[in-house]
């Protein structure tokens, strides 16, 4: 089939040795270890993901390599610094499969010399734009966690081909534990990297994710089971992995029928570097392309919610992102008649871009309400250092070179200490996304909900809990939604966003609070989850107050009407009373008995609730959830 690579064999030998010397554009992919892929092709720059050539004009499938920029996230309405850095695609026509071990005899290998190598945003400055984002945008309720990058820069005087080339054997020969080591070079624009993530891969109908997040710098000599595991239990780390998981499974409830199962934690070991990871898989019939847009881009790369953590890059960082965070998204022609394409898409971090004699190699560091700036700017200089260390910019640690990637060592992972960490983790998440599922028929079945979107897709991972409760829930955007819509829907959802709620000037908000109180007006029935629980509070005269340390990826353990519950809270703001009180406004009080922190509330054909019972943080989420749109629904 056209663009498949065949085995190893001589051909691709010669295809490979022809290329690097050569002009034509050159991409070359070893995945997980594997044997390195070489191809070639017709370079075409497109505007949009759906422009991306699956089919030659007579409607013959070929196999295509995309460039996808950050600036790529417009599509789905999102801002952004904008480069004119393009969608670049290489059509493939030649391709072929050559061992890694005769790769590494036929590429350069003399270091590249870098001029004028650093950081372009100094750490001290870096620290105090740290600081902005967790109490301006954090501690404002904007989100859970932000991606902040800096870049390091250098002067590159050698032949950009010569230089990717020569990095690509080094990453082959030095780098430990990559999903995809790869180089892509084009006229104009030459990426070279080795990325641990796969975002997003789509193979015979099953869709996958894989987060990864928190970054453990290995100490001089390599990583040890007692060093790892003082990273395991940090607090910090732990979180940071439980909101991006949150992240992706908003993504895959989206694109995925079964919403999505996780699997794991696991560990992702590389040469300088471990990271957690977890992975998600669903079903879907999507075109891959349209897969590819609503899975833009990694939370563990940008932040959560989605459309906000782009503002918020938008606010703090002053340049734009070029390809970082973007993905490199192979297309391959599936076998079977009438199927479509594969897809198989790593982030594209942990990778130096070459473009006029510069040299960029874009490192973030996840922020969250724990974080120590001053960790973070040396997170940021362990992430550089593990890609400029493994392309020989910077001097290697030869004992961590000793053992990778061809020496024999035992994975961390196997120690019984690790291994009994990681399974620990799974103890605090929801059943509901760890099990599988089932498809018998819900307790609520053949009713219909409306799910109104306030710009976080905490939503579609509601709405397919409420599918499997039996309900047939259907998503509207906040400012999509007309008043007809809201009188006539069974059941009206009203869901969850970022900001303050107590922004008056806020069209946002404005019409969430149009929204929560024409439904409740109406005597139908009405569930008001987060940012639209502290909405109806208000409508109830309960205080809204910022609370003293942001609920962000918090677990808290409450008592809801009676019941005590395990829920996952992403809150700045929360409605307060008095301890003790239990009822307000007509409406029941569910309130912590110390701080009068406002739980749940539920009156005559309404129930809200502060916590995302969606979250996989809520382990009692979906028995709350049937019991709040129960008395919901039910009669006055």
């Amino acid at each position: 089939m056209t663009g498949q690579a065949p085995d190893p064999d001589t051909d691709g030998v010669r295809l490979l040795r022809s290329l690097s010397a050569g002009t034509e554009p050159l991409v070359l992919i070893a995945r997980e270890g594997g044997d390195v892929e070489v191809m070639t092709g017709e370079v075409v720059d497109v505007d949009a993901l759906a422009d991306i050539p699956l089919h030659a004009t007579d409607g013959t499938p070929q196999q295509v390599l995309a460039l996808v920029p950050f600036r790529q996230v417009r599509e789905r309405g999102f801002v952004c610094h904008d480069d004119d850095v393009p969608l670049r695609c290489v059509i493939v026509r030649q391709s072929g499969r050559v061992a890694r071990d005769e790769v590494l005899r036929s590429l350069p290998a003399e270091p590249v010399p870098l001029e004028d190598a650093g950081f372009d945003i100094a750490d001290e400055d870096y620290a105090q734009t740290v600081r902005r984002v967790i109490d301006d945008e954090i501690g404002r309720g904007e989100g859970a966690n932000f991606v902040i990058r800096r870049d390091f820069v250098a002067r590159v005087d050698a032949d950009p081909r010569l230089a990717a080339l020569t990095w690509f054997r080094a990453l082959l020969e030095h780098e430990r534990g990559a999903y995809w080591t790869f180089a892509v070079i084009t006229d104009g624009h030459v990426a070279v990297g080795a990325s641990p993530e796969a975002h997003v891969s789509a193979q015979g109908g099953v869709v996958t994710m894989n987060p990864i997040s928190g970054t453990f710098r290995h100490p001089a000599g390599g990583a040890t089971a007692p060093s790892l595991t003082e990273f395991l239990e940090n607090t910090k780390e732990t979180e940071e992995l439980f909101m991006v998981v949150d992240e992706e499974l908003k993504m895959m409830s989206a694109v995925c029928s079964d919403g999505g199962r996780i699997t794991g934690p696991h560990l992702k070991e590389m040469s300088r570097l471990t990271h957690t990871e977890y992975m998600l898989r669903g079903r879907s019939t999507l075109d891959p392309r349209d897969i590819l847009r609503e899975t833009m881009f990694a939370p563990t790369v940008t932040g959560s919610p989605m459309q906000n953590a782009c503002a918020v890059i938008a606010r703090h960082e002053t340049t734009p992102r070029g390809y970082y965070s973007g993905v490199a998204a192979l297309f391959t022609p599936a076998p079977g008649p009438g199927a479509s394409h594969d897809l198989d898409a790593p982030i594209l971090i942990r990778t130096a871009y070459l473009r006029d004699g510069g040299l960029r190699v874009p490192v973030g560091a996840t922020l969250v309400r724990h974080s120590d700036p001053y960790g973070e700017v040396s997170e940021t200089h362990g992430k550089a250092a593990g890609v400029l260390g493994a392309i020989g910019a910077i001097p290697r640690d030869a004992r961590v070179d000793s053992d990778a990637p061809s020496g024999e060592r035992r994975p961390l992972a196997d120690d019984p200490d690790i291994a009994s960490l990681l399974s620990s983790r799974n103890a605090r998440l929801a059943p509901f996304w760890l099990e599988p599922q089932g498809t018998e028929e819900g307790p609520l079945s053949g009713r219909r909900a409306i799910v109104v979107d306030a710009e976080d897709r905490f939503t579609t991972m509601l709405a397919h809990q409420l599918r499997h409760l039996g309900l047939d829930a259907r998503i509207m955007a906040w400012n999509e939604v007309q008043d007809d819509d809201i009188d006539a829907a069974e059941l009206l959802v009203a869901g969850p966003g970022p900001g303050d709620p107590l922004a008056a000037l806020n069209p946002r908000m404005s019409r969430m609070r149009q929204i929560v109180a024409r439904r409740r007006a109406s005597g139908l029935p009405l569930l008001a989850v987060c940012l639209s629980h502290q909405v109806l509070a208000a409508e109830l005269g309960i205080p809204l107050v910022p609370l003293p340390h942001p609920h962000q990826g918090v677990q808290l353990d409450v008592d809801l009407f009676g019941e005590r519950a395990s829920i996952g809270f992403y809150n700045t703001f929360t409605g307060h009373v008095e301890p003790g009180t239990e009822r307000i406004g007509g409406a029941e009080v569910a309130a912590d008995p110390r701080s009068g922190d406002v739980y749940a509330l539920r009156g005559p054909r309404y129930a809200s609730v502060q916590g995302h019972l969606e979250s996989i943080l809520s382990r009692d989420g979906i028995r709350t959830l049937h019991r709040l749109v129960t008395h919901a629904l039910a009669p006055a």
